[in-house]
């Protein structure tokens, strides 16, 4: 099967990430973004995950330019999705966002495109509810970092077509991935089970159970989970775990999924994790 054309929307942590497997995996990429000044640093990313590779051996340099080549910023969301023949969204996690952009999407691309949303909380079924072909409309989840990470999670629901869910699958494997089907429920599979973790680690800390450095080396070493779950947080985001955790709590009415005081007090002071250089943990760099 030939690679496909493959607009990226959003050149955030995951949207670069994305961009870079596709084309990894020998994809023409089109990366956009409605920042201006979103796309040279998500391209100067790519730039740094190819240098990378090269040193680890991964790469030659006549590979690394060859990938290169196969990414561009598009500005003009219109220009990057015009061509494509998966579309796959990575923007902020806001449904009425997300359902104004895949609008404008089925408008500027082609009818058969497949319309992939990367959400890794939100109903797959009312995004797909604001075109006018469902069909075509699937969730598509990777995990952080994209290029590390194994595992995507494909998400269907009741209005998709069985070839958009076998494209899917195949553009997984195309990646490099392990893809995993399940079907649209609040917080599919993994965020369901990743926050449940997650949520009381914090809650731990709030009762001063543990330090955060031993709650971590108490799952990496206890359970060979490769990251603990505070550690987890900071690289995703404690702005999004926490929009995650809200979206459960209202969707499913369990009191496990109530984001913690701590988890809101580090969102308000801008204690984002990893992106702002401080959540559980200090980052530097």
């Amino acid at each position: 099967m030939s690679a496909p054309r493959v607009a990226v929307i959003g050149a955030g942590t995951m949207g670069h990430g994305i961009a870079y497997v596709a084309a990894l995996a020998g994809c023409d990429v089109r990366l956009t973004d409605s920042r201006a000044d979103a796309l040279p640093l998500a391209l100067d990313r790519i730039t740094g995950l190819l240098a990378g590779a090269v040193q680890r051996g991964k790469l030659t340099a006549d590979e690394r330019a060859a990938v290169a080549r196969r990414v561009r910023g598009d500005a003009a969301l219109g220009l990057a999705v015009a061509d494509a023949g998966v579309v796959i969204e990575a923007v902020v996690e806001d449904l009425g966002v997300k359902q104004a952009l895949f609008r404008e999407v089925e408008h500027a691309a082609p009818r058969d495109a497949l319309l992939a949303t990367n959400t890794s909380s939100l109903s797959i079924a009312a995004i797909a509810g604001a075109v006018r072909d469902p069909a075509r409309v699937i969730g598509i989840h990777f995990f952080n970092p994209v290029h590390a990470m194994k595992l995507v999670e494909i998400v269907t629901h009741p209005r998709l077509g069985h070839g958009a869910l076998d494209r899917a699958i195949a553009l997984a494997r195309q990646l490099g991935k392990e893809p995993i089907v399940v079907k649209d429920s609040p917080g599919f599979a993994t965020s369901r089970l990743g926050i449940l973790l997650g949520l009381e680690a914090m809650r731990m800390v709030e009762e001063g159970v543990a330090s955060v450095e031993d709650i971590d080396k108490a799952m990496e070493l206890g359970y060979n989970h490769p990251m603990g779950p505070l550690k987890l947080s900071d690289l995703v985001g404690l702005d999004v775990r926490l929009a995650i955790a809200e979206t459960l709590h209202q969707a499913l009415e369990e009191p496990q999924f109530q984001p913690p005081r701590i988890l809101r007090d580090k969102v308000a002071k801008g204690e984002l994790g990893k992106k702002s250089g401080k959540g559980f943990y200090v980052w530097g760099g």
